[in-house]
């Protein structure tokens, strides 16, 4: 019988339209996915889907081009070579087992990633807090949403969400603070901005220190200092006090604190916020008047040392007027991965018990421990990540096991967490790649199915639970999560409590355990679905918890029933504070970090993606101009960009929606992506003393520009990877782009080439002009181009959408000159993603076709009628094409 290939099995799966869900932000959409009989997936949004009606952004809509198995690990490692499941397992319960029996349960810890569904981290849960009997298991959703979880907690006694999507469209005032909407979470931009071009009187405000996408949706944008949100918001509630706007009866029944709250309110300071009195006016008369306010905040509020504080100073405004559970009211989370509400739900954070309940409270404990009939339960929470990673670095954890998440670019003070996973006795990574940077450290490294391969359910950011679908065979030796965990299990001796035969036992268990945590007075409650049968789980339907006896969706709290001792809400005395990063003569700017539009986290899935990568190719830093001036700075000139805690070279983008004194960088490039862009190794490891969420926004830096002796644009059928200083590489449709830059010369441009691509026989294409400092070489077979290179003093202005377009066709009279001819117009750099519609474009269309809307650009292009998220890029070109701007 002859081996098939990972490939071959997919090319023959059944073409058949699955509905699943999106693997990327805390939305939750609805996907239908059906193999396209190559090996990859057609994807269109699922219409049937509350979350998202068929809607699906950039990254949602390329989800077929992210399956590709080229960087695939498709069989267990051990020690940097192939092994058997049974060797690979067998070591890892060893090592773990012997960790715990010569240093205790608290020497091992689990770190795993909002990217696991929902069954996978509940057995996760239940190994290490129920069986090993440590809660050292934590996950990348502390660096998102643990403050939020902590406010929560503290406000309402469990970790609720209270409202749903819909009251953002049944809002009068929908306030967005620290959310750039538009491109973290676009399909519910495009509901908000849908909803408000139904009711024009629907308001929208952006609270953000810079002007992003989303502020162009916006009524009013108040661009409020790095960390000045929680003086806001006190100032807001001593307003509303001070205008009578306080409902004292729900307040009377339901709420305890006002009092001390009022008076930290009354004392803070509101020039922390930098906004004009006028402005602060303005902002409070309009949410005091708007009966109906949605407040949504996502990482702007979280990643803070004082982002507890924060949320719970935006939930004090919310309880103080009783605008919280009701249909257009509350305060909204949102959070950033697909199942971050899953893993707080199961327990995954170090301080949490599954389904809500408490691990500091010994009768849940014990109600934990009695349902799974464990030997083991901690008595207190567990290391939160960043202390996980000291303990790691200091060798208290001498085994370490790793899930679907990449702490060696993604944890603050990356340089130091990456030399700390290196340094420790044992290191597990289970990935669907080898190739990330923290994969790189691991000892054992288990190949684990990915998005597609995997079944099971997720919760998205209204509490909504969805099935996920298994649409593609898993490739060569792959396994779901649970069932390595499980495998893991039974090896260290715990094979029945561990015997699922699939995710629908798992989630029966988790439904029954539910239940328990329901009789004890939690929110968390599916144990209507206890007995769901295999077939109804397949079939099941998206639903917002509970789903009980006792409840069944629907909002919380407009009742007064919080979840408390005494069921009231509580009201927190805030006392705002600064980052805790102190701005200084060495290191004077203001360090804010986020994400782009078409891309996620690390890179793993979307850079597989040529089409996700032309928006934005490379790391980059947005600063102000006049700092940039000052600096001596021009657009598209590399910096250096350094912390007390690392460095990093990027892309100079000048902006006006940036204030003076703050620069921002987006998180996703890695190792495998450029040279010098993981921003989160000049990231303070500074955290929230009650969430213990990092401080990712608020770091200072110091910039300066990179002494570039050259810089270079490459294009490649094959992967490369310079020598050069700085590099930044993204695939093309047909190949590979880099953009380049070096602090030395070579010696031989054509040699340099040639080693560069390792061609050291094509033949070479050159333009050469030393006095200039221009060199451009290209390589040539049959015909066709196999690479090219172009270099120059300054950055190198070529048409890089003409460029990629040449790898691997026939060589182009013009490909020396780097841009098209005068018979084929340049694109320009791509705006809209979905439809590949270049900025050139854009503009020609609006010069020539007379356009006058974005509506109209879309009926031109189609440009902004798929996923919407770049219609704010769209205004913006046609509030600036001038004619005698489009006609440059």
């Amino acid at each position: 019988m002859t081996d098939v290939s990972p490939l071959d099995l997919r090319r023959g799966a059944r073409a058949c339209a699955v509905a699943t869900t999106c693997p990327y932000c805390g939305v939750g959409c609805g996907v239908l996915a059906e193999p396209d009989g190559q090996g990859g997936l057609k994807i269109r949004g699922d219409k049937a889907h509350p979350a998202n009606a068929g809607k699906l952004c950039s990254k949602g809509s390329a989800l077929g081009e992210t399956v590709a198995l080229d960087d695939r690990l498709l069989a267990p490692q051990v020690m940097g070579r192939e092994a058997s499941w049974n060797e690979a397992l067998d070591l890892v319960a060893a090592k773990f087992a012997a960790s715990i029996r010569e240093h205790g349960p608290d020497s091992v810890a689990m770190y795993v990633s909002g990217q696991l569904l929902t069954e996978d981290y509940y057995v996760a849960n239940k190994l290490m807090k129920g069986y090993v009997g440590t809660a050292n298991i934590d996950t990348n959703s502390r660096l998102c949403m643990a403050s939020s979880v902590a406010g929560h907690r503290r406000a309402f006694g469990t970790d609720t969400v209270p409202g749903l999507y819909a009251d953002w469209e049944e809002a009068d005032l929908v306030v967005l603070v620290g959310s750039n909407l538009a491109w973290c979470h676009p399909v519910l931009y495009q509901r908000l901005a849908a909803a408000k071009k139904a009711r024009p009187t629907l308001k929208v405000v952006t609270i953000d220190p810079r002007r992003t996408a989303t502020s162009d949706l916006a009524d009013t944008h108040l661009a409020i200092a790095p960390g000045g949100d929680g003086a806001l918001f006190n100032g807001l509630l001593a307003r509303i006090v001070a205008q009578g706007a306080v409902d004292s009866a729900y307040v009377a029944r339901h709420v305890s604190g006002l009092p001390e709250a009022v008076e930290a309110a009354c004392a803070s300071d509101l020039g922390m916020t930098g906004l004009s009195a006028e402005e602060l006016d303005a902002f409070y008369r309009l949410w005091i008047d708007s009966e109906k306010v949605v407040t949504v905040y996502s990482q702007g509020i979280n990643q803070s040392s004082s982002g507890s504080d924060k949320v719970n100073a935006i939930i004090n405004c919310h309880l103080a007027t009783g605008r919280i559970g009701k249909p257009g009211m509350g305060p909204f989370s949102v959070t950033g991965q697909p199942n971050a509400m899953g893993g707080r739900e199961v327990g995954g954070l170090a301080n949490m018990l599954a389904c809500h309940l408490d691990i500091e409270e010994p009768a849940h404990r014990d109600a934990v421990q009695g349902f799974w009939v464990s030997p083991e339960m901690p008595d207190g929470p567990g290391l939160k990540a960043v202390d996980m990673f000291r303990a790691v670095e200091q060798g208290r954890i001498k085994a370490l096991w790793i899930i679907s998440t990449n702490p060696a670019v993604s944890m603050p003070e990356a340089d130091r967490v990456r030399a700390a996973i290196e340094g420790c006795d044992f290191v597990v990574v289970s990935d669907i790649t080898a190739r990330t940077d923290t994969a790189e450290l691991a000892d054992v490294l288990l190949p684990a199915t990915g998005w597609g391969e995997k079944d099971g359910t997720v919760t998205n950011s209204e509490r909504m639970i969805s099935r996920q679908r298994r649409v593609l065979p898993a490739p060569g030796a792959a396994r779901p999560d649970w069932k390595i965990i499980c495998d893991v299990a039974a090896r260290m001796g715990w094979g029945e409590a561990f015997d699922f035969d699939g995710p629908a036992a798992i989630f029966r268990e988790y439904a029954a355990l539910s239940g328990v945590a329901g009789a004890l007075g939690r929110d968390f409650d599916i144990s209507a679905l206890a007995e769901i049968s295999d077939a109804e789980y397949e079939a099941l339907a998206p639903f917002c918890w509970p789903l009980s006896a006792r409840k069944s969706g629907g909002r919380f709290f407009a009742d007064g029933h919080f979840y408390t001792k005494d069921n009231r809400a509580r009201m927190l005395p805030i006392t705002p504070r600064a980052p805790q990063s102190q701005l200084s003569e060495a290191y004077p700017f203001r360090f804010n970090t986020g994400r782009v539009r078409d891309h996620w986290h690390t890179m793993t899935r979307t850079a597989k993606s040529a089409r996700l990568s032309q928006h934005m190719a490379e790391p980059y830093l947005e600063l102000n101009p006049t700092d940039a001036a000052d600096l001596g700075i021009k657009p598209a000139q590399l910096v250096t960009v350094e912390s007390p805690a690392g460095s990093a070279i990027l892309r100079a983008m000048v902006s006006e929606r940036i204030g003076r004194g703050e620069v921002f960088a987006p998180m996703h490039w890695t190792g495998q992506t450029a040279s010098a862009g993981r921003i989160d190794a000049l990231v303070a490891a500074n955290t929230d003393p009650v969430s213990g969420q990092p401080e990712s926004k608020g770091s200072a830096v110091r910039i300066r520009r990179f002494s570039a002796a050259w810089y270079g644009f490459a294009i490649a059928r094959e992967e490369i990877t310079p020598t050069s200083r700085y590099w930044a590489k993204a695939r093309a449709a047909k190949g590979w782009r880099v953009e380049m830059a070096c602090d030395g010369e070579p010696e031989d441009w054509v040699e340099y080439a040639r080693d560069l691509f390792d061609l050291p026989k094509a033949e070479a294409v050159t333009l050469l002009d030393p006095a200039r400092g221009i060199a451009r070489i290209a390589f040539i077979a049959e015909g066709q181009v196999l690479a090219a290179l172009f270099a120059a003093p300054e950055p190198v202005a070529v048409s890089r959408a003409f460029l990629t377009d040449q790898i691997g066709a026939e060589a182009d009279p013009a490909l020396m000159s780097g841009r098209p001819g005068a018979d084929r117009p340049d694109p320009g750099a791509t705006v809209c993603a979905c439809f590949d519609v270049g900025v050139n474009t854009i503009l020609a269309a609006i010069r020539e076709q007379g356009l006058t809307s974005v509506e109209q650009i879309g009926l031109a292009l189609k440009a902004g009628t798929n996923c919407g998220s770049c219609r704010p890029e769209l205004a913006a070109l046609l509030a600036s094409a001038t004619p005698a701007q489009a006609a440059e």
